[in-house]
């Protein structure tokens, strides 16, 4: 059986991790900003390991979650262009 972590968790953390924060990965995946802080939760608890240093105002990443975005980055494009490859072309709505 694979051990594979829930999808929506990743989709929110990649998004964290690209951005730098939480407000603006819920800006962008048109969530709140709690949302995304639960999602990462449910991720880190899943890994057992801290992703992000929560500061006042601010995240960083952990060295455990820079090795883990390198790798999600590279998934999640490569699941992005596979779509793409079979002529799914789907516009965001703003």
């Amino acid at each position: 059986m694979r051990v594979i972590p829930p999808i929506k968790a990743i989709i929110y953390f990649e998004a964290a991790a690209r951005l730098q924060s939480f407000k603006l990965a819920a800006e962008e995946l048109c969530v709140t900003p709690s949302a995304v802080s639960h999602q990462i939760n449910t991720l880190e608890d899943f890994i057992e390991q801290k992703l992000f240093q929560r500061h006042n105002r601010s995240i960083t990443l952990t060295n455990a979650g820079l090795r883990y975005f390198s790798r999600t980055t590279i998934i999640l494009n490569e699941l992005e262009q596979a779509t793409t490859d079979l002529g799914i072309s789907k516009k965001i709505k703003n």
